[in-house]
């Protein structure tokens, strides 16, 4: 049985910091393509970030390039965003996703039930 289940979501200051965690199990994770999508309130999936399977190559929505960096811990299977410089337009649904692109778009073969993030003061 697949499962993607996304972590460390929560309500942050903006300039605040936020580290999501994405555990993966029940496909090959390691040689799988992950990517990070986003859907705020009332709006569609968005890609924020995405990352090869071995974790060499990574790529980054203009919105967050220079703020939001992922990770990958193959040996865990787990997949992270740490999330700094927080900004208000940030809040949204937080979705970890494998297969598809992990390059672009926000196709998917598998994603997680995500995890929300609010950026208030």
């Amino acid at each position: 049985e697949v499962q993607v289940v996304e972590s460390g979501g929560g309500s942050v200051q903006p300039g605040g910091s936020l580290r999501l965690s994405c555990a993966a199990s029940g496909f090959a994770f390691s040689v799988t393509g992950m990517k990070w999508v986003r859907q705020a309130p009332g709006k569609g999936l968005e890609y924020i970030s995405g990352i090869s399977s071995g974790g060499g190559s990574t790529n980054y929505a203009d919105s967050v390039k220079g703020r939001f960096t992922i990770s990958r811990d193959n040996a865990k299977n787990t997949l992270y965003l740490q999330m700094n410089s927080l900004k208000p337009e940030d809040t949204a649904m937080y979705i970890c996703a494998a297969g598809g692109n992990w390059y672009r778009g926000v196709e998917y073969g598998y994603r997680g039930q995500g995890t929300q993030v609010t950026v208030s003061s």
